[in-house]
C-alpha cells in the first residue's frame, strides 16, 4: 500500500516580521517570491499602475506605501529598483479600465506583471485577493502591504511611479489639481469636474466621472487653456 504524506504546513507569526513569509516559502524551496500590489485603483482619473517586485536583499523601512512620507517613498523606491531581484511595472491606462472594468483590468495587470519580471518565482504573494491564472502557486494576503516585505515593495514601486505620472498629467491639465490628489475625488477636484468637465485621463465608468454628464469632454486644448 502507497502512503501519500503531506509536508508539515509553515506557519508565519504575526510577530516573525515582514521577511517571515519569505523565510517561511524558502525553506519549502518556493523562492524567489515576487510580491505583488498596484496603486490608484480608487482614483476616477489617471492609469491604474501594477507592480511586481523580487526582493535581491533586505531593505529596512519596507511598510505600505500610503502609511509612508513622499520623500520616504522615494528613497525607498531608489533603493527597491537599485537592489531588487527583479522589478516590473504595468500602467493600465483609463480606456482600458473603462473598457474592461475595475477588477478585471487589476486582475489581468497583476498576471502582466508576473509574467515580465526578469526572473522566474516560485511564489507569489498578492496584496488583498488572490489571483487566478499565474504561472505558479500564489496567495492573496489580506493588507499584504503591511505584513510582507516583497508586498510592501511592490506597493511603494507602484504608488512612487504612479504619483510620478499624475504629477506630469497635472502640467499637463492644470485645473485639476492631479498633482496635489493624484485623480481621487477629492473636494477639490470634484469641483474642477464640474466646471470643466471631465478630460481625456479621467475613467468615464466612475459615477463620480459619470455624473459631470456626457457630451463635455474636454478636448487637451481646451483643458490646457483654462477658463475664459
Amino acid at each position: 500500500m502507497t502512503v501519500a504524506f503531506r509536508p508539515t504546513p509553515s506557519v508565519v507569526r504575526r510577530d516573525s516580521g515582514l521577511y517571515g513569509y519569505e523565510r517561511a516559502l524558502a525553506r519549502r524551496g518556493l523562492g524567489p517570491v515576487a510580491g505583488v500590489d498596484e496603486a490608484g485603483r480608487g482614483a476616477c482619473a489617471g492609469p491604474l499602475v501594477v507592480a511586481a517586485v523580487v526582493l535581491g536583499r533586505r531593505i529596512d523601512g519596507l511598510s505600505d506605501s500610503k502609511l509612508l512620507t513622499a520623500a520616504r517613498r522615494e528613497s525607498l523606491y531608489e533603493r527597491i529598483t537599485a537592489t531588487a531581484g527583479a522589478v516590473s511595472v504595468v500602467v493600465i491606462d483609463p480606456a482600458e479600465i473603462d473598457a474592461r472594468g475595475l477588477h478585471k483590468s487589476n486582475i489581468e495587470g497583476m498576471r502582466r506583471a508576473v509574467a515580465r519580471l526578469a526572473c522566474d518565482p516560485g511564489y507569489v504573494l498578492i496584496d488583498g485577493f488572490p489571483v487566478p491564472g499565474l504561472p505558479v502557486p500564489s496567495l492573496g494576503v489580506w493588507k499584504g502591504d503591511q505584513v510582507a516585505a516583497c508586498v510592501a515593495a511592490a506597493s511603494i514601486v507602484a504608488k512612487v511611479t504612479r504619483d510620478r505620472m499624475m504629477t506630469a498629467l497635472g502640467d499637463r491639465h492644470p485645473e485639476y489639481g492631479f498633482a496635489v490628489h493624484k485623480g481621487y475625488g477629492t473636494v477639490g477636484h470634484r469641483r474642477a469636474l464640474e466646471m470643466y468637465g471631465p478630460c481625456p485621463a479621467h475613467r468615464f465608468s466612475f459615477a463620480t466621472v459619470a455624473r459631470s454628464g456626457p457630451g463635455e469632454v474636454m478636448s487637451e486644448n481646451e483643458v490646457g487653456a483654462g477658463p475664459a
